[in-house]
């Protein structure tokens, strides 16, 4: 059954890759017209290209976005070129490894600043397109299961996390009066690039041995049996995105294969 996407105009961030790039792709496969936003437009063209050679309709668009002006200029590409924004992908994350007692003021900004003030700053600015467009919106954030428990030597890539649950629940609260869904995405140990970072990571702070053995020693918490793949996402990301989740509002769905239970 369709997901009745169809001329529906998105903005996806940390689109260029890992889950961002996969969740753009199968949104323009329901017919939306998507905006792929990364660090730079350089880096999106591979993702825009696949999208358009499948017949689908995308731009892309650089933003770093802990900056809000570029978030706003990412926003505007979206109305500009597609008439409207009707849905936002706060997507792009960071994580570092670092040992709970060796965590600097650095580091946190760092981390807080991509994950947590990046999400802020892109859902205010959709917000307000959306409540001076009319109408309602979706909103839609990348959390994570470390949005749900705490995990050492990742605290506060944790925090982060839960920053964006919080915001997810804070804004559904404040803007569903208006017809404006908010809600997040779980995922768990995902095979992206992000999770190669974590896995050099641990083995640079001598937590693992060997190269993913980290990755396949987390994973292997999920009921299901294997690690999670970036399309294990499109599936609850659509319904998101859809009018099929009008009736949802504030919630954090789980996507990862049963590793946390709440």
């Amino acid at each position: 059954m369709p997901y009745q996407l169809d001329g529906k105009s998105i903005v996806i961030t940390g689109g260029a890759r890992g889950i961002g790039a996969e969740i753009a792709k199968a949104l323009a496969a329901e017919g939306a017209r998507v905006v792929v936003a990364d660090l730079s437009a350089d880096s999106t063209r591979s993702v825009v290209e696949a999208i358009k050679a499948d017949g689908g309709t995308a731009i892309g668009v650089g933003a770093d976005v802990r900056d809000r002006a570029q978030v706003q200029a990412m926003i505007q590409a979206a109305v500009t070129e597609f008439g409207r924004l009707d849905a936002i992908f706060n997507n792009a994350g960071i994580a570092q490894v670092q040992p709970f007692l060796k965590i600097t003021e650095d580091d946190w900004h760092n981390v807080m600043d991509v994950n947590g003030l990046g999400v802020l700053i892109g859902m205010q600015e959709a917000i307000k397109v959306f409540l001076a467009q009319g109408g309602g919106g979706k909103v839609i954030n990348t959390a994570s299961i470390a949005g749900k428990q705490g995990y050492e030597p990742l605290a506060h890539y944790c925090a982060s996390k839960w920053a964006v649950v919080a915001l997810t629940q804070a804004a559904a609260r404040a803007f569903g009066k208006d017809k404006i869904n908010v809600n997040a995405i779980c995922p768990g140990v995902v095979g992206t690039e992000m999770w190669k970072v974590i896995d050099r990571g641990y083995q640079a702070h001598g937590l693992s041995q060997g190269e993913d053995t980290s990755f396949h020693d987390n994973a292997a918490r999920a009921v299901l049996g294997r690690p999670s793949v970036a399309t294990d996402l499109v599936g609850v990301a659509k319904f998101l995105a859809s009018p099929d989740s009008d009736f949802m509002t504030g919630q954090s769905l789980m996507v990862d294969g049963g590793m946390v239970f709440v």
